[in-house]
């Protein structure tokens, strides 16, 4: 389900930065969120590090960038002191937001059905609509430059 040209879902979930965010705040600048099973597994590892390799040119250009998954401050706070994070995380314990991304739901693990978080990222206009959505990233290391690509545009 892609929400491409749709209104993006609101949300307001604690931040990694010890405050609550909310999409309604960041309305008037392009927004990125990116969701990732998570903290300080390999895949989800190496697509955060690809984010913060990158992450000068997206706040130059006036991008916000969040992660999500379900993991507790607590944990995202130890992520980004193992890898030098400097973005806010975001804790969705319930799911809540992940679902209204379709970022949660069944997956194929191991060649097994299950419920879980699906890599996924969109990319929020300044007006508040989704302008690209990847349902489903495949390679979490090559994925941060697929969103620089598509911003650089």
């Amino acid at each position: 389900m892609s929400l491409e040209g749709q209104i993006a879902p609101d949300f307001t979930l604690d931040g990694s930065d010890g405050r609550r965010h909310s999409l309604q705040e960041y309305l008037g600048k392009p927004v990125v969120i990116y969701f990732y099973p998570r903290d300080n597994t390999p895949g989800c590892t190496k697509e955060a590090c690809g984010f913060r390799d990158n992450y000068k040119e997206l706040t130059d250009n006036g991008v916000v960038l969040l992660g999500v998954s379900k993991d507790s401050i607590a944990a995202h706070g130890k992520f980004i002191t193992n890898y030098d994070l400097p973005f806010v995380l975001l804790s969705d314990p319930d799911c809540t937001m992940m679902k209204s991304y379709g970022a949660f739901g069944e997956k194929v693990m191991y060649g097994k059905k299950t419920d879980g978080t699906i890599r996924s990222t969109v990319i929020i206009g300044s007006d508040g609509i989704v302008k690209k959505h990847w349902t489903k990233v495949a390679k979490a290391d090559q994925h941060p430059v697929q969103v620089l690509d598509y911003l650089r545009g």
